[in-house]
């Protein structure tokens, strides 16, 4: 429920924004890469301008989100390695514990063989 709620109240409008931003820049223009001859048709592109919007924004989103992505790397190692400390410390728990009913056992086996 709450995922169609977040689909209508925000990617909905995103979506209409982006169709009605689509169809106002249909016009053709043409991308010259070429800045010494920008009438090169080698290193020219020409599509309407919503397509250079839309890939300056799938961009912008990928750009953004390594750039995130590798910032994180230094919470993500931490977190793995607490993670791996905690994992240890709960099998040296485990280990104690086996241990201590291993001798409680001991101690109460002579004490009752010897009523």
């Amino acid at each position: 429920m709450t995922k169609k709620l977040i689909n209508l109240v925000i990617l909905l409008p995103i979506a209409i924004i982006l169709i009605v931003l689509s169809v106002a820049n249909r016009h053709f223009v043409t991308l010259a890469l070429n800045p010494f001859d920008p009438a090169d048709p080698l290193l020219s592109l020409t599509a309407p301008f919503f397509v250079y919007l839309f890939l300056a924004l799938i961009l912008g989103a990928i750009v953004g989100s390594s750039l995130t992505w590798f910032a994180q790397g230094k919470h993500r190692r931490r977190a793995k390695n607490h993670a791996q400390e905690a994992a240890r410390w709960q099998g040296e728990a485990r280990r104690s514990q086996k241990r201590a009913e291993e001798l409680a056992q001991q101690v109460l086996v002579p004490v009752s063989a010897s009523k």
